[in-house]
C-alpha cells in the first residue's frame, strides 16, 4: 500500500524544556541575495569594529566645510570671503569634534561587546 503521509524531511531536536529547536541550513548554500546580505553585514561589522582615525575625521571634516561653503556662497549672495572664513571655521572645529565623537561611539560599542548578554 502506498504512503499516504509524507515525511518530515528534517529532524526536529526537543531540549529538555519541550522548545523545539531546528538545526541550521544544512544542504542549500545561500542564494545569493542571501550572500549579499552576510556580506554586507560582515563589511559593516569590520566597518564599526577599527578604531577612529585622524585621517578619516580630517576627510569628514573637509567634506562637511566644502558643503558648508556652498552652502554660505549661495544664501550669502556670494560673498566669497565670509563663505571662505566661516569654512575654515567650521574645518577647524570639524576635525577634533569629528575624532572625539567617533571615539566616545567606538569606546562605548566595544564596552557593549565587552558586556556579558543579559538573561
Amino acid at each position: 500500500m502506498a504512503q499516504t503521509k509524507r515525511k518530515r524531511r528534517t529532524k526536529h531536536r526537543g531540549n529538555a524544556a519541550g522548545v523545539v529547536e531546528t538545526r541550521g541550513r544544512t544542504g542549500r548554500p545561500p542564494s545569493a541575495d542571501e550572500r549579499k546580505k552576510q556580506d554586507r553585514a560582515k563589511a559593516r561589522e569590520a566597518r564599526l569594529n577599527q578604531p577612529p582615525t585622524w585621517k578619516a575625521s580630517r576627510n569628514r571634516a573637509v567634506l562637511a566645510s566644502g558643503f558648508m561653503f556652498v552652502l554660505l556662497l549661495i544664501t550669502s549672495k556670494f560673498n566669497v570671503v565670509a563663505s571662505v572664513l566661516f569654512a575654515l571655521l567650521a574645518l577647524v572645529l570639524y576635525i577634533p569634534g569629528g575624532y572625539y565623537m567617533e571615539n566616545f561611539m567606538y569606546r562605548r560599542r566595544m564596552a557593549r561587546r565587552a558586556r556579558p548578554p543579559k538573561p
